[in-house]
């Protein structure tokens, strides 16, 4: 994979995160459950295990609430190759209250990007 396909890898993937807070990649269940992968997990910045399920359902509950409450700075991407297709991406998040490195695993498929695994951890 030469570096101009892994750039262009990194700016699609850094579009879409934070991951279940942009909005223009869809809020209905159908979009959640096509961008996430059937056996996705992730672990909380409290070290706790979130199921797919869970994570959709929580999504869905936010999205109702109305617009999101900042705009969900990012920075800092790096994007390392897993294995063919399977890609990881981390990144720093500013919060309004804490700033936290995340990190998320990307699969790509026939359908489009789908995550994988997801983990926030605060930054101390």
């Amino acid at each position: 994979m030469s570096d101009l396909d892994l750039d262009h890898i990194l700016r699609e993937l850094a579009a879409r995160e934070p991951i279940f807070h942009r909005r223009q990649f869809g809020t209905s269940r159908a979009d959640l459950e096509a961008m996430i992968a059937e056996d996705f997990w992730e672990i909380g910045a409290s070290g706790k295990v979130y199921r797919r399920d869970y994570v959709i359902e929580t999504s869905l509950e936010r999205y109702e609430g109305g617009p999101e409450p900042h705009d969900w700075p990012c920075q800092d991407f790096t994007l390392t190759v897993l294995a063919d297709e399977l890609f990881l991406l981390s990144y720093v998040l500013e919060e309004p209250k804490r700033i936290t490195r995340h990190s998320t695993i990307w699969r790509r498929a026939d359908g489009g990007w789908k995550i994988v695994f997801h983990q926030g951890t605060p930054i101390a």
